[in-house]
């Protein structure tokens, strides 16, 4: 509400001189724009220079161009003896209290201030140096969450590896069940077939036994008694010639 009054009065007096653009400029100084990303100006370690106590040096520096090296202090009493000869500040007991306290207080700054500053300096150090530790422990708490992060992702990767190594077990495991089925297999059908050909030679060697035994049994009914006694004889008589033979062949 006060931006507009002030835009409206800074359009109806914009033609009225340096009045009206100063009020224009002030109703510009009501923008307000986003300060989330403007960066943020670092506190300074130390307090700026101070002359005589109050005075900074920013305004003598300032009043140097224009005013020259003497000039600050001429206006500063030209202004003081104004106010004094117009009675617009009259010296009383209050300006002398004033003026007492004002000595002590710069005379407490600059004796106790140092010190004073150290003690602050201390403190802020300690607070400083806990604000680290805490800084730094939760940097080595994300460190240790990194690292083990990183593990746990080489632990996904070597899985992968693990689970590779289980299916290759796996297959291998069955390539050797297959393969002893198969043997198992053949060794049945090899003992079936073994089977098979000691029962045709059992088979043979039957046949031939008894075409054996029916030839000998056809061939003894066929021989007369005649025939046995001559062929016993004939085995006697061959039975001494090799008598003989060998007895010649022993005494020789």
């Amino acid at each position: 509400m006060l931006s507009r009054l002030v835009l409206l009065s800074g359009h109806t007096l914009k033609n009225n001189g340096s009045f009206g653009a100063c009020l224009v400029q002030a109703s510009r100084s009501f923008h307000q724009s986003s300060q989330s990303l403007a960066p943020v100006p670092p506190l300074p370690e130390k307090g700026g220079k101070v002359r005589h106590g109050i005075f900074p040096e920013e305004l003598f520096t300032l009043l140097y161009p224009k005013i020259g090296v003497t000039g600050p202090y001429m206006l500063g009493t030209g202004l003081l003896l104004y106010m004094l000869s117009k009675e617009i500040y009259v010296i009383n007991h209050e300006t002398f209290a004033a003026a007492s306290i004002g000595a002590v207080v710069i005379y407490g700054v600059k004796k106790f201030g140092p010190s004073v500053a150290e003690f602050a300096d201390k403190l802020n150090e300690e607070k400083v140096a806990k604000v680290q530790e805490v800084k730094d422990l939760a940097v080595a708490h994300l460190a240790q969450a990194v690292e083990d992060e990183k593990k746990e992702q080489w632990r996904v990767e070597a899985r992968q590896m693990l689970f590779d190594a289980k299916r290759n077990n796996v297959a291998v495991l069955l390539e050797t069940n297959y393969r002893e089925r198969l043997h198992m297999v053949t060794n049945e059908v090899k003992k079936r077939l073994d089977y098979q050909v000691a029962l045709q030679n059992l088979h043979r060697h039957m046949e031939q036994e008894h075409l054996v035994n029916w030839v000998e049994q056809n061939v003894i009914k066929s021989i007369t008694p005649l025939q046995e006694k001559e062929s016993i004889a004939k085995c006697i008589s061959d039975l001494k010639v090799l008598a003989k033979n060998t007895l010649a062949r022993a005494t020789a």
